[in-house]
């Protein structure tokens, strides 16, 4: 990926903070279940291209899964299906967690 393909959880945390940012969770049901990141729409990278249309393509777009590798396939997806503001969260919620950043369990 290009570096412009990837945001760390905190630079996608602090454009979370701004207005007009969307952030996206390509794991499955039971792991959001588990734990998520709050305000992150859940999308299962398995449901995105029959969802692509509900992911904005006018704005930066964050998308995360739980250690960086599905999210990474779905940027590809997105910035193939115009998207291309779309960035993958590096390490995913691990990362996010690691970092100390919120997260809802």
């Amino acid at each position: 990926m290009a570096a412009d393909d990837e945001a760390t959880p905190q630079e996608t945390y602090a454009a979370l903070q701004t207005n007009g940012v969307a952030l996206f969770d390509v794991r499955e049901p039971w792991e959001n279940e588990q734990e998520r990141i709050p305000g992150a729409v859940l999308i299962p990278l398995g449901e995105l291209a029959d969802r692509v249309g509900e992911i904005p393509a006018d704005r930066d777009v964050y998308v995360h899964c739980r250690g960086g590798g599905r999210s990474g396939r779905a940027v590809a997806f997105l910035r193939e299906n115009g998207r291309p503001r779309a960035r993958n969260v590096t390490g995913g919620i691990e990362a996010w967690k690691e970092a100390g950043l919120p997260v809802n369990q």
